[in-house]
């Protein structure tokens, strides 16, 4: 009788330490990374995880792995709170690995999206912009001449992990563009055009209402053969040139670079920025008017004129009021 006693308590105390060990939250009050390579076994996971302050014991991922099944995967982890084994393994089991989240608003170029990703920590500006040259094949399909993939970035807001190469995350980035332009319907004949159309438009125009009809004033002057005269493109030549001050000089606007529309007739060679849906749409869907004219108010809004003479008045108005 004695010994059953004995034994009963052993078993006791026993269950009691499992379940402390299985039940029993533990681990970090504050963020905790862990790394887990690919190929890493079970065991040696748990230990990583002990070594980290994770775990109490390396061994309970591998007798939940008996008792549950499943795949680790490899991959950086974030812990912020104690949690039980089967927490820990249930995350490891998911995949759920750490991820950024990059937003790229609608009409960044490929220098600001190069200077986003340097500020989330996913890489260097200067190797995503040796990437995002080098394998323009990610678009031959939208334009099989492309320098760049500018204008195919597709502005939205993406999750990436610190592992996510310069590759995988441009791939992503193409990939929700022609998601998009399928939905639009956008033929990739019509591509080069209407994306480097639509970039024009992404930034000349803050109102999504006034989109089509500046696309229709583009559409009017390429068609009486007169310059577009869009400060952005200027803009974008000096950015290409590394020369970009934050202030539009006399010289750049008889720059002879070809994307400079004040000294060259019909569109940039290729798009100056990623352009949204709206501007997207009004690129495909013009507005047919007969304005040839159009200046920024203070507001963001635009003004429209059909001569020249009633939009240099517009012109001098504008200067006025943000004198």
């Amino acid at each position: 009788m004695r010994l059953f006693k004995l034994l009963l308590v052993l078993v006791v105390l026993a269950a009691a330490a499992v379940a402390f060990l299985f039940l029993v939250p533990y681990g970090p009050t504050t963020e905790q990374f862990v790394d887990i390579a690919p190929g890493t076994s079970t065991l040696a996971i748990g230990r990583q995880l002990q070594q980290a302050g994770l775990l109490r014991s390396g061994y309970e991922l591998e007798a939940l792995k008996v008792t549950r099944g499943g795949t680790l995967k490899a991959g950086e982890y974030r812990f912020d709170h104690p949690a039980t084994p089967m927490e820990v393994y249930n995350r490891l089991r998911r995949g759920d690995v750490y991820t950024i989240s990059l937003t790229i608003p609608e009409g960044f170029n490929i220098f600001d999206i190069a200077g986003a990703i340097q500020a989330a920590g996913l890489g260097s500006s200067a190797s995503f912009l040796t990437a995002e040259r080098q394998h323009t094949e990610l678009i031959s399909a939208w334009s099989p001449h492309a320098q760049s993939l500018e204008g195919f970035l597709f502005p939205d807001t993406y999750k990436f992990d610190r592992h996510t190469s310069q590759m995988q995350m441009l791939g992503a980035m193409v990939k929700r563009f022609a998601e998009v332009a399928t939905r639009l319907r956008l033929a990739p004949a019509d591509a080069e055009r209407t994306v480097t159309m639509a970039s024009l438009i992404e930034r000349e125009v803050h109102v999504n209402a006034e989109r089509p009809i500046v696309a229709g004033v583009f559409e009017n002057r390429l068609r009486e053969g007169m310059p577009l005269q869009t400060d952005p493109s200027v803009i974008y030549a000096s950015l290409l040139n590394g020369t970009w001050t934050g202030v539009i000089h006399e010289s750049e606007l008889h720059s002879d670079s070809a994307y400079n529309t004040y000294t060259h007739p019909g569109l940039p060679p290729g798009p100056i920025c990623n352009p949204g849906v709206a501007s997207l749409q009004a690129a495909l869907h013009p507005a047919q008017t007969d304005y040839m004219y159009f200046v920024a108010n203070p507001d963001g809004s635009t003004k429209f004129a059909k001569q020249l003479d009633q939009h240099n008045a517009n012109v001098a108005i504008y200067r006025q009021q943000t004198r």
